[in-house]
């Protein structure tokens, strides 16, 4: 029987979720498809590497630092989140607390990353051939969010947070095979979420575009 694990991110939240997969290699229980949303994608590729606990390091000590996020970053880069120096200079393999990437390349499980088309709005599901030892474009790509960052290019194309194009990939899994699937969500229980906001944040993504002249 084919299972998967979905993480739907969510900010700093996620270091719930970070403490779910540690108690998972814990427990030496693996996925066969694991597939991560927005901060959820960096979750996930710890988890497929056996790398207990690094998750944990990155939301409870390296989020201080002023080079991680913060308005100063705001006023310089234009951008809350430095996604280059998250997913590059801390975790290539000369980083602060690299990626073991042998080991997700060599792992058997299935891994699929979240993000969104910045020009269309359309879902892209990015695996394990779209990431390389030192290149991990398609975490910033699926991290991105909307006004925090700017979208993070993929091979030329402008990419935004993957929770804007999937937000709970259930159905993803499903169609990839699984026949029981464990999602992860970082909000409270009995909080309904609606589309209200995300219909907000869409005409202004579109707006933003079509001022540029890009196609939208």
């Amino acid at each position: 029987m084919k299972t998967g694990i979905v993480d739907v991110g969510g900010g700093l939240r996620g270091i719930y979720a970070a403490g779910v997969f540690d108690w998972c290699l814990d427990q030496k229980i693996l996925f066969d498809l694991c597939i991560g949303v927005s901060a959820g994608s960096a979750n996930v590729v710890s988890y497929i590497a056996g790398q207990r606990g690094r998750n944990y390091r990155f939301y409870a000590e390296y989020s201080f630092r002023k080079k991680y996020m913060g308005i100063g970053r705001f006023l310089l880069k234009r951008s809350f989140i430095d996604l280059d120096y998250v997913y590059g200079t801390l975790s290539n393999s000369d980083g602060e607390y690299p990626v073991d990437y042998q080991k997700v390349a060599e792992s058997t499980s299935e891994m699929l990353i979240v993000a969104t088309d910045a020009r269309t709005g359309r879902v892209k599901y990015f695996d394990k051939g779209d990431i390389k030892q030192d290149r991990y474009d398609i975490l910033k790509a699926s991290s991105a969010i909307p006004f925090v960052c700017h979208p993070y290019d993929v091979e030329g194309i402008p990419y935004f947070d993957g929770a804007l194009g999937d937000p709970v990939p259930v159905q993803k899994a499903f169609d990839c095979g699984c026949e029981k699937t464990v999602v992860i969500l970082t909000k409270p229980e009995r909080e309904l979420r609606t589309s209200n906001q995300d219909e907000k944040f869409a005409r202004r993504i579109q707006k933003k575009i079509s001022g540029s002249g890009q196609s939208a």
